[in-house]
């Protein structure tokens, strides 16, 4: 199980896309890189994630309806919390690789700020 989080366009609801390939990767990922704003999380880091120091109670799905500008502070917060321990195991639910997944999402919000989180 793992969360599939989408910034999408506010007119269209259409998944928003950059001009180039990109690399960022979750648990499932486009080899040779995507153009679509999107990424798989392992829902194996929900137990960080929903930390009340972290994104609390509801975990990634607080960012769900929220443009990607309004996202960036919150998912800043989040990262300032957690440690820099990433396992080379991506399914190992660490700070650090939760960490390094939320720096993607802060990524893909700097890209397209208009744009709004959606997920599954």
């Amino acid at each position: 199980m793992s969360y599939d989080i989408r910034l999408l366009d506010p007119v269209t609801r259409k998944t928003l896309h950059t001009d180039a390939p990109h690399d960022m990767r979750g648990g499932t990922y486009v080899v040779g890189g995507t153009t679509e704003l999107w990424l798989n999380i392992t829902y194996n880091y929900y137990g960080i994630l929903a930390r009340p120091d972290v994104l609390g109670e509801k975990g990634l799905e607080v960012i769900y309806g929220m443009s990607g500008a309004e996202s960036i502070p919150v998912l800043k917060k989040a990262v300032e919390n957690l440690g820099d321990d990433i396992n080379p195991d991506y399914w190992e639910s660490t700070e650090g690789n939760v960490k390094k997944a939320l720096l993607q999402l802060i990524a893909m919000a700097q890209l397209r700020p208009d744009g709004v989180w959606d997920g599954d």
